[in-house]
């Protein structure tokens, strides 16, 4: 199915929503990405403790006036419809009752990385700095590092005419702070599954 939805369209966010509504999908996740559906990577263990970890982290570090959205879409254009791992958004849930629309901003957003690295190093990298997400979070399985990546900014070589001007690199003896609450200290190796 994967390759008929990627062929030959730019899907827009409004037809994204028509095709999961007609149940098109069934029961696979997919995202949009620049007009482009695309399949959700399946989560190994370590993938799912790294999100765990995560979001106890910047739920702990945020408090209740942010709401730490995890696997939940954002609506970011009109040719994006992403599922990040992790969305800090402001506001708790309860104050998004009875909205229906999903938030079009974050003030953090992170990936957890172990097969899909390239991409959200690339693709997402790009998009979410082109949306203007100002703190871009990778927890980098396979190296065992946080990726921190901010100063979003034009950028003609990347994919969404977006990067980000800023990357610090953290390994685990390392300490993070999100831009929006600089002063958390959370330590990087408590969010790593090993």
């Amino acid at each position: 199915m994967s390759n008929m939805l990627r062929a030959r369209k730019s899907w827009t966010r409004d037809e994204f929503w028509k095709l999961h509504e007609a149940g098109i999908f069934g029961s696979d996740r997919y995202e949009l990405i620049g007009g482009e559906i695309v399949p959700m990577a399946a989560q190994s263990n370590l993938h799912a403790m790294g999100l765990d970890y995560l979001d106890e982290a910047l739920s702990n570090a945020f408090g209740p006036n942010f709401w730490v959205r995890v696997q939940n879409t954002l609506d970011l254009s009109p040719h994006s419809v992403p599922d990040p791992d992790i969305a800090v958004v402001p506001g708790s849930s309860r104050s998004y009752r009875g909205q229906r629309a999903n938030p079009t901003t974050a003030v953090l957003v992170a990936e957890v990385s172990d097969t899909t690295l390239t991409d959200d190093r690339e693709w997402k990298g790009s998009l979410y700095a082109a949306c203007g997400i100002a703190d871009y979070w990778i927890l980098n399985i396979p190296d065992g590092v946080l990726e921190i990546r901010r100063d979003p900014r034009p950028d003609a070589t990347q994919p969404f005419g977006f990067g980000y001007a800023s990357l610090v690199t953290l390994a685990a003896a390392d300490f993070a702070a999100p831009l929006a609450v600089p002063t958390a200290r959370l330590p990087v190796a408590d969010l790593l599954p090993f």
